[in-house]
């Protein structure tokens, strides 16, 4: 089916159910950043590959809803496709509610299906079409269209040795029932895919980019049972996993086990809750809405997770070092590709001796293409690397143990003094970041403005968040902390680890973009409190090549000069008598 034949089949259900309008976001059933192909609902529907949008179909529209991160990619994978771009103006919010209520008639149903929507974003849209007597109504219209759907993924899962955890199951457990008693509930639904492979000390393969497993978790203040499905598990593991008192059951069982609670008092991450969940509750239950206790609990890096972070970044630093020799003594003489890039800098990380798999898909753009913060390249946008201008790559692994994220913009060429210009200031903002200290209790919007300033003084913004929380062997993106410019309430506390990454993007022309991974620690305590900096993790040259050094502060210079002295030292004891006298070259002070 083309996807105009898949609009008009979905329609045509919508009419057989007496719906006037159908929403499909991206996501699964458990709210994941990254789905599996069973859940990619808006590709498959829309033919649009990016990780976030909302689709919404009436009788006679349907848009795609994406943030300005999507806008050029929507363009072009919409195309003939019957659906528009609708453009979000604030990232992350449901802007399509007020859409569907200013369109709708009074007393019509919109639907979709409850397992695939947030329960707080179910709730919003009942309670905002409320008014006009809109009733919502819980439908999968695209199983039934939807031929070779994928099954469920069967790949087997493995629980780590907990001394690479660095934290037993069974500690982990007693800190989230801590929580759990402060909130004063009795029972905790928990279905985040990152927070339960923290909890269980348990990995997988079942998303790609991300080593989780298909599971639920319900947790009481004296029993938790585990719903995986039959056979992910080997038999000494669901040993291990009796030995600490974990009941084990099918995944689907827990619909069962949640309608069956009575009587209590229920713990529910409404932004990481299916609104399945939530309608499936006996009207009995009193749900309390609060944040997973494991999302703060992970965030927080034990000694064993940064040590073994630490040593996951070397190896990464070498796959990075390896990959940008070779891109400097082949551009021009061979044919690279984005394509070809990002395929390139995958087989050198999997030299690495505990590579695990990619983070995410690599963001290499050439040119032009840089300017798109996650563009991806394909056939038809796989762009030639020529040796001139700048050339962006943003990409990350996992090891046994730890995940890396790094971005690292490089000149192929001769490059113009506007790309110098951008690239020092970009270079000045990360630096500022990386080298602030702060009081305890700093949230990430305060962070964001010093990073931000260095550009806004220059008259120059970025639509995209400044930094992201970073998982120990698992999601790429981790919460709760972020460093961007809404008005987050968490602080960004010692032992998170955070990404830096500004970045300036000229449409048409070209793209920078600096990143690094850093550790929160302490800095210094004085009679005005305990103060807070950031230590690099990140282990990859920064290119000084095209620095405009009067744009930086001498004490910026310093840092980077010191900070690519490190490198240097951290990976020269990994590379060949050549690699090392190439870095040592990229790494020389300015």
């Amino acid at each position: 089916m083309t996807y105009q034949e898949k609009l008009h089949a979905i329609r045509a259900k919508m009419l057989e159910n007496n719906i006037s309008a159908y929403i499909i976001p991206s996501s699964d059933p458990h709210m994941s950043e990254y789905v599996p192909d069973r859940f990619k609902c808006i590709h498959f529907t829309s033919g649009f590959t990016g990780s976030a949008g909302t689709l919404v179909i009436t009788a006679d529209f349907a848009g795609l809803w994406a943030d300005f991160r999507y806008f050029e990619q929507a363009n072009e994978q919409l195309k003939d496709t019957g659906y528009e771009l609708v453009k979000l103006q604030v990232q992350h919010t449901p802007e399509y509610i007020a859409w569907l209520y200013e369109r709708l008639p009074n007393g019509t149903q919109v639907g979709f299906d409850y397992q695939l929507m947030s329960m707080v974003l179910g709730e919003e849209i009942k309670a905002s079409l409320a008014s006009k007597e809109i009733e919502i109504k819980n439908l999968d219209l695209l199983n039934a269209i939807w031929e070779n759907r994928s099954e469920l993924p069967a790949d087997q899962a493995t629980l780590l040795p907990e001394e690479d955890c660095g934290q037993t199951f069974e500690s982990k457990l007693a800190d989230l029932r801590t929580a759990l008693r402060k909130e004063r509930a009795d029972v905790h639904i928990l279905s985040s895919l990152d927070d339960l492979a923290w909890l269980f000390n348990i990995r997988g393969k079942d998303v790609s980019y991300n080593p989780v497993v298909l599971c639920y978790a319900l947790i009481t203040l004296n029993e938790i049972t585990l719903y995986i499905n039959e056979g992910k598990l080997v038999a000494a593991d669901l040993q291990v996993l009796a030995k600490r008192g974990i009941k084990v059951k099918g995944y689907s069982e827990v619909y069962t086990d949640i309608a069956s609670l009575d009587n209590a008092s229920v713990l529910l991450d409404g932004k990481r809750t299916s609104y399945a969940f939530l309608t499936t509750l006996s009207s009995t239950v009193t749900v309390i809405r609060q944040t997973n206790p494991a999302v703060f609990l992970k965030s927080i890096k034990n000694s064993t997770e940064v040590e073994h972070t630490r040593r996951a970044m070397i190896q990464d630093g070498v796959a990075l070092t390896r990959f940008f020799k070779w891109l400097e003594e082949n551009i021009g003489e061979i044919k690279i590709t984005e394509i070809s890039a990002s395929q390139k800098i995958k087989s050198y990380r999997e030299l690495g001796e505990t590579f695990a798999g990619l983070s995410f898909a690599s963001i290499a753009g050439y040119g032009p293409h840089a300017a798109l913060p996650h563009y991806s390249p394909n056939e038809d946008s796989d762009l030639e690397l020529q040796p001139k201008g700048l050339f962006l790559l943003d990409s990350g692994g996992h090891y046994f143990y730890g995940t890396t994220d790094i971005t690292r913009t490089v000149p192929l060429g001769p490059t113009t003094e506007e790309e110098k210009r951008d690239y020092t200031l970009v270079l000045s903002a990360m630096i500022f970041g990386s080298a602030a200290k702060f009081p305890k209790g700093t949230r990430g919007y305060q962070i964001d403005g010093i990073v931000r300033q260095q550009l806004w003084q220059q008259g120059i913004n970025y639509g995209h968040g400044t930094g992201h929380g970073v998982g120990y062997y698992l999601n790429v993106h981790e919460g709760p902390q972020n460093i961007g410019p809404s008005n987050a309430a968490v602080a960004v506390d010692k032992g998170m680890i955070t990404s830096i990454e500004p970045g300036i993007y000229r449409p048409g022309k070209h793209g920078v973009r600096i990143e690094n991974l850093v550790l929160t620690v302490a800095s210094t305590t004085t009679e005005f409190g305990e103060f807070l900096g950031f230590e690099t993790l990140t282990l990859a040259y920064i290119d000084t090549s095209i620095v405009l050094t009067d744009l930086l502060l001498p004490a910026q210079i310093d840092w980077l000069n010191a900070y690519n002295q490190l490198v240097f030292d951290r990976l020269k004891p990994h590379l060949s008598t050549d690699e090392a006298f190439w870095l040592a070259e990229k790494c020389k002070a300015i």
